[in-house]
């Protein structure tokens, strides 16, 4: 795990507190250098996966002061390599059984709220990953296919999607879904123009196997989201993560758009299908592997929403899960 350092800066009267706080904290290192007019900079070296208890003790006695303001810094490394300042006694639990091993909260939102920012380079990266996944399913081909999923920005608003239900954060969410809604008909609106443009042909191996769901696809989607959370939060790059999404999530649609645009309206509806089902498969995977490391929100009442606020979410992608089976399953027979 890397290293992170805290900053802070404090009135002098309380560095001697933040020494209690930090006793039972398995810190690298901990210092406090005297500014003038009375103030301390506290530096706190730690493994990245300690630093949300760290945080969590941190933000409920100093934060809410005007002026305090906590700072993560990622280290790339120390010398001489530093142990541990600090060892729990006998019988109490460490840090590391408190804590999974992952990066802390707010680190993780602030990595995923990025990710999920609308902005112009989005809209360009989805326009052009839907218009190279276009012409490889138009020409049968699955290497420009995977090209397209390398600059298809799927993964950073499914993920935020996940965690904004996780924490029970409203704003958060708010941002994932303009985010996801407007890739989404971007894709669909080129596509299907592109359809409408070319003679697309719906008996070709890459479309035909874009127009139902079959168990391997379901398969792919939860796997596919479990690997976008544990990038997120384990600190690792989430390049390679986000083209196994987007390989659950943007040839199908873009399949939906060009059959569509191409006179195909049946085999389209089986594309949309598939893509409804992944997108359920990955954001339920999504939150559960956020509950399963642990992501929590720091205070009892954002707790409390946030159980809620879940609840509802895996409720009602198990039950969209169960009624787009149902309804795969059912239309099959007919």
């Amino acid at each position: 795990m890397a290293l992170r350092l805290i900053e802070m800066v404090l009135q002098e009267k309380d560095g001697e507190e933040v020494r209690e706080l930090l006793k039972e904290q398995s810190v690298l290192e901990h210092r406090q250098l005297r500014l003038s007019g009375g103030e301390v900079l506290v530096r706190i070296l730690l493994d990245a996966e300690q630093n949300e208890a760290v945080l969590d003790l941190l933000g409920k006695r100093y934060t809410g002061e005007a002026g305090n303001r906590v700072v993560i810094l990622p280290v790339e490394a120390t010398l001489p390599r530093a142990e541990p300042e600090s060892v729990a006694q006998p019988g109490q639990p460490t840090s590391e059984e408190k804590t999974p091993g992952r990066i802390g909260r707010e680190e993780l939102y602030e990595d995923i709220k990025d990710a999920a920012q609308l902005s112009r380079v989005y809209l360009a990266m989805a326009a052009l990953s839907t218009v190279v996944a276009a012409i490889g399913l138009y020409y049968n081909s699955v290497a420009i296919i995977i090209g397209a999923m390398v600059i298809a920005p799927l993964l950073g608003p499914n993920m935020a999607l996940a965690l904004s239900t996780t924490l029970g954060d409203l704003t958060l969410l708010r941002h994932a879904l303009l985010t996801a809604l407007a890739g989404i008909a971007t894709a669909i609106v080129l596509a299907v123009i592109i359809g409408m443009l070319l003679h697309v042909d719906p008996t070709s191996p890459q479309l035909a196997s874009r127009g139902g769901v079959r168990l391997g696809n379901i398969v792919v989607a939860l796997a596919s989201g479990v690997a976008g959370a544990l990038a997120f939060t384990t600190g690792v790059s989430a390049t390679l993560i986000g083209v196994m999404v987007a390989v659950a999530l943007l040839p199908p649609l873009v399949a939906f758009g060009l059959l569509l645009g191409s006179g195909h309206p049946a085999l389209a509806m089986g594309a949309l299908s598939l893509f409804l089902l992944n997108l359920v498969c990955v954001n339920l995977a999504g939150v559960t592997t956020f509950l399963v490391q642990g992501i929590r929100p720091a205070t009892w009442w954002e707790a409390d929403r946030a159980v809620k606020a879940t609840r509802i979410a895996i409720t009602l992608w198990v039950t969209l899960l169960a009624l787009l089976i149902g309804l795969i399953l059912l239309l099959r027979k007919g």
